[in-house]
This record gives C-alpha cells, structure tokens and sequence, in this order.
C-alpha cells in the first residue's frame, strides 16, 4: 500500500498542530507517515488533549492502520521543545525529516511528500546555505530547475526566482531560465486540467514600457515567450504586472501567470487565498505540495492554527500521484 509522506515541520512552530488536528478529524483521505519525531508530537497530543494514537515505525511497510504512524528521526529532547521560539535544534530536525522524506520517495517508498512549515532562520543556524523546501529537495533530487507553482482556485503562479534578492532576482531574468519556467507551468496546468491560458509578466514597471524603463522585456523575456508560442503553447507576454493580476482573476482571460520574482506571484496569491492556496514544487522526480504559510511562532500550540491549506496539499498531492484509488 503506497502512502502519502508528511514531514512535520518546524516543532517550534504550528506544523505538528497542524498534523494532530487533520489526523484527529480525519481530514486525511488517504494512507500516510508522518516524518517527525515523537517527543513533541506527544507533548503536543497531551496539551491539546487529542487523545491519539502515536506509533513510532522504522519505515512506511510497519505502517499499522488507524494509528498516526511516525518515523521517528529521535532529534529532539523534552528540553528542545520551545513553541513559538527559534530554536537551532527544531530547525536542524526539521531539515532531517524533509530530507528522510525525498529519500523515501525517490526510493519509491511513499507516493507524495506534503511538506509542513520550516523556520529558515532557524534551520540556517545549522545550515547557512538553506534557502527553502524546494532548493533543498532539488538538491536532493539532482533537479537544478526547480520552481514553486501557487495553486488556489482563483490563481495559478510560478517563479523565474524565489529566495534570493531582488538584485539577484533581476539577475535570474534571463531567456532561458524564463523559457524553462514557461515549460514547466504549461505542463503542470495540462496536468492539473486548469487550462492552458499562460500569461508572462513582465519584470519592470508597464513591462518597461518598450524600453524606456529597463530593457529586460525585450532583451530576455519577449524572446522567451515567443520560443514557447514556437512550441505551440497558448502564451502571451511580457504584460503589465499592475493589470496583467485582475485580467487574469476578474476578467478570467488567463488560467496561470509566469512571475519574474517571490512577492511578485506570492502577493496577489496571498491576498487572495491566503488559508487555501497551495504550494507545489516542479521540475522534481517526485510529487511534491506544501501548505502556503509559515511556523506561524505567535499561535504556535495554542489550538487555533488553520488546516485548511494542509488539507489542499493533501488533496493536490492525491491529485499529482494518481487518484484516492491508488492509495
């Protein structure tokens, strides 16, 4: 029996809440493991009075049904467990459960990963080049294009770049590097059945107004947009950030938009469904999905964390690995 894999995040934070509370009102549809570790799963099972049953596995085959069954990385202590605080120990394990859970996917262990929050500040108290979920799974997986896709109903998105500088993300903006990013959006909205509709803005103010306010457009993301139309693929662009968002939700005239940088495509996400949207890593081997927040430190264990964006990653990661039936 294939599962979907969770890594609990950042115990620090509000991923294991999360966790509990899907796992305590069934919200999760199909078969899974958690990767995590048992110490503040329990503690956190206690305070919020759950009252489930936590059944530590060595891998995904002891799984035992109508248990939450974790594969206990046994990296943190009593005396680690800080909610709402950054702490270099959750963070370093946070990394380790993401890590054990790409390993047992590309081994063909689990189906999926949904990945809960991490804290980059303190996962970079242990590793100082961590930049995100994605670069790291990328890593991992040999993928060297990588790029995060923003799924709710009202708006699709994907990224030229994602954590890095703005001065860095103007650097990213290059033809080949957009075309990629085209390739892949036009082939994950083909998959999902979202339609075909790309739009690709553009990097400066107006799409820089024919050059009159910077030359990115014409030089890098023009030329990029007419090789995918050379594809055969529904693309228009560069366009208007300022206008290109509301022809797109109000006017319904583009299914997905191609981002040059993060708070470019995360903005208007977020504003728009910030609880329910999506995060989906492509370019991978593998399949995928993250809730669309953060640790969320100022609620962290108190009871009230939302699980509604979990429970769409959950869904979408069904969606991406086959169907329910295949669980």
């Amino acid at each position: 029996m294939k599962r979907i894999g969770i890594s609990m995040g950042d115990s620090s934070g509000v991923g294991p809440e999360i966790l509990l509370k899907a796992a305590r009102e069934n919200r999760i549809p199909v078969p899974y493991v958690v990767y995590g570790d048992m110490v503040p799963l329990q503690a956190l099972n206690e305070q919020l009075g759950l009252g489930l049953d936590l059944h530590s596995v060595a891998s995904p085959a002891d799984c035992i049904d109508g248990k939450v069954n974790v594969v206990d990385q046994c990296l943190l202590k009593a005396e680690d467990l800080t909610p709402g605080r950054i702490n270099k120990a959750s963070g370093h394990a946070a990394r380790e459960y993401v890590i054990r859970a790409t390993k047992a996917a590309l081994a063909g262990e689990i189906a999926a990963i949904v990945t809960l929050p991490m804290n980059k500040e303190a996962t970079q108290l242990s590793d100082p080049g961590f930049t995100g979920h994605t670069e790291l799974i990328g890593k991992l997986c040999g993928s060297d294009d990588v790029t995060i896709m923003l799924a709710s109903p009202d708006l699709i998105v994907t990224h030229v770049s994602t954590h890095c500088s703005l001065r860095q993300a103007i650097e990213r903006c290059r033809k080949e590097r957009i075309s990629r990013i085209i390739e892949l959006t036009w082939h994950a909205v083909q998959r999902l059945n979202r339609g075909t509709r790309i739009a690709v803005a553009g990097l400066n103010p107006h799409a820089g107004e024919n050059g009159l306010f910077g030359s990115e457009e014409i030089e890098e993301i023009a030329p990029a947009v007419e090789w995918a139309r050379g594809q055969g693929w529904n693309v228009e662009g560069p366009l208007p950030p300022d206008t290109l968002f509301y022809m797109t939700v109000r006017r319904n005239k583009f299914d997905a938009v191609v981002c040059m940088y993060h708070d470019q495509g995360h903005i208007p996400s977020k504003l728009l469904d910030f609880e329910g949207g999506v995060n989906i890593a492509l370019g991978l081997p593998i399949v995928r999905t993250s809730v669309d927040h953060g640790t969320a430190f100022d609620i962290a264990w108190t009871g009230v964390a939302s699980t509604t964006s979990f429970e769409a990653a959950i869904d979408m990661a069904i969606r991406l690995a086959g169907s329910k039936e295949a669980f």
